[in-house]
């Protein structure tokens, strides 16, 4: 029995150890690495010494540092909630049709997620083009006249995140779309028969067994959308970037454009950290709301 538990032992590590060597190497290394540049005047390649804490100070003391902690967040509060619940409300229409026909429109919906974001980039920067643009006819209907949106200010962030939100909107439906279909059809016939209403149903029966899927895609979409950077990057080509950068945009800026490796460190810390805690407090809310 003492060789066969320790045969087991051994077959289990085994087979877990290529995983924490890679896990090791590729992301807990780098980290301590990070964690140690930042406290240095290093360049983006080479060494440098040590400074202690005065990339921190002033990282606190840098007005563009708190522009692009305020933009990441006014970006996650244009995403993060509407993706999630604007692919619930496809994900249960799709739900509803049957056969070859909820297959296409699936695969409708899911198409522009495959699509890199330099395509996304000159698709929607051709439709939103001041001369040409198809989206300037309800631009002109809304605001009286044609309008550059990724040239004007307060158009920018909301233009980049429905550009976001249809890009990756298509995860979103079929994640939703997989836990609609694993709620039991016998608990809608018996609902049917208690005369309950859509949206009684909805409230009393979808929603609280879709909460897990909610959860999961909720903490998904606030990760990504923590670490925007290709879309603000590509969209604000020949504008004034400081008004619209996001912190991964400035550590982008810090590190490869000034040579400033260690102060880009810290912005990077700052960002782990920011996600990290951003993410617990998320993951207790929703598991607190779904213990109700």
């Amino acid at each position: 029995m003492i060789r066969d538990q320790r045969r087991e032992w051994v077959a289990a590590y085994l087979l877990i150890l290529p995983f924490v060597l890679i896990y090791g190497v590729l992301f807990l290394w780098p980290t301590v690495q990070m964690v140690y540049l930042s406290f240095t005047d290093a360049p983006l390649i080479g060494p440098g010494k040590w400074i202690g804490i005065e990339n921190y100070v002033e990282m606190f003391d840098d007005r563009r540092f708190w522009t692009s902690v305020r933009n990441t967040g006014y970006f996650v509060a244009l995403t993060v909630i509407p993706n999630t619940l604007i692919g619930l409300a496809i994900a249960m229409m799709v739900s509803r049709l049957k056969g070859w026909q909820q297959s296409v429109i699936l695969a409708m919906f899911f198409l522009p997620y495959i699509l890199p974001v330099s395509v996304v980039y000159r698709i929607w920067n051709w439709m939103f083009d001041l001369q040409f643009g198809i989206m300037q006819h309800p631009i002109a209907l809304i605001l009286g006249k044609p309008t550059p949106v990724f040239r004007t200010q307060w158009l920018f962030m909301p233009s980049v995140a429905f550009v976001t939100i249809w890009w990756t909107c298509g995860f979103n439906i079929l994640l939703f779309l997989s836990g609609l279909r694993s709620i039991s059809t016998d608990i809608y016939e018996a609902a049917a028969l208690d005369n309950a209403s859509r949206w009684t149903i909805f409230r009393r029966i979808t929603w609280p067994l879709i909460w897990p899927v909610t959860a999961l895609v909720l903490t998904i979409q606030l990760i990504l959308q923590l670490k925007i950077f290709d879309q603000v990057y590509l969209f604000v080509q020949g504008g004034r970037p400081d008004p619209s950068m996001v912190m991964v945009q400035y550590i982008y800026s810090q590190a490869f454009q000034k040579n400033e490796g260690g102060y880009a460190a810290a912005i990077s810390v700052a960002l782990f950290v920011i996600v990290i805690v951003v993410s617990l407090l998320q993951f207790q809310f929703l598991r607190a709301r779904g213990e109700k």
